[in-house]
C-alpha cells in the first residue's frame, strides 16, 4: 500500500467531523507507543515547555546515575540508549531551545565519564556528535539566545 502525501492527508482530515477525528487519533495511538507519547506531549505537556524540559533533564540525570560503567561496552550501550530516548523527546518538541537545553544536559552528564571518553573512540565520537548537534541548534536560534547558549557551549567542552 502506498501512503498518501501530507497534503492529501491534511485535506482529508479537514473534511472530518470532530468525533471521527477523535476516533482516528485514538486508533493511531493504540498501534504504536511513540504515537501515544507524541499525543501525550501535544495534549498535556506542550503548553508548559519548561516543565517538560525539567522532567526530561531529571530523567537524563537519573539514567546517568544508574548507568553501568563497569566496562566500556556497557557504558556505550547505556549512553546510546539515553541519547536515543532524549532525541525522541527533542523530536516531539521540535523547538531549538528545548533541543539545546537537553543536549547540554546530556553533554554535562557524559563529561563525568571523561576517563572512559579518552579510552573509547566510540564514546568520543558520541560526545563530538552531540557537540555538533548542539552547535547546529545554537546556529538556528535568535542572536540573543545564541549568546546565552554559546556561553554554556564553551563551558561544557572538554579536552578528550
Amino acid at each position: 500500500m502506498k501512503s498518501a502525501s501530507s497534503k492529501d492527508i491534511k485535506s482529508a482530515l479537514l473534511d472530518l467531523e470532530a468525533p471521527e477525528l477523535t476516533a482516528l487519533c485514538l486508533r493511531l495511538a493504540r498501534f504504536k507507543l511513540e504515537n501515544k507519547e507524541l499525543l501525550t506531549y501535544l495534549l498535556f505537556e506542550a503548553q508548559d515547555e519548561d516543565q517538560f524540559i525539567s522532567y526530561i533533564k531529571e530523567e537524563i540525570v537519573e539514567n546517568f546515575r544508574n548507568i553501568n560503567d563497569s566496562n566500556v561496552y556497557l557504558l556505550k550501550k547505556s549512553v546510546r540508549k539515553i541519547i536515543r530516548r532524549t532525541e525522541k523527546y527533542i523530536r516531539y518538541s521540535g523547538k531549538e531551545t528545548t533541543a539545546a537545553e537537553l543536549y547540554i544536559e546530556l553533554l554535562k552528564n557524559l563529561a563525568r565519564f571523561q576517563s572512559q571518553l579518552s579510552k573509547s573512540t566510540v564514546l568520543k565520537n558520541m560526545y563530538n556528535a552531540l557537540l555538533k548537534k548542539l552547535k547546529k541548534c545554537i546556529q538556528d536560534m535568535h542572536e540573543d539566545l545564541q549568546y546565552d547558549f554559546n556561553k554554556s557551549f564553551e563551558e561544557i567542552q572538554i579536552d578528550i
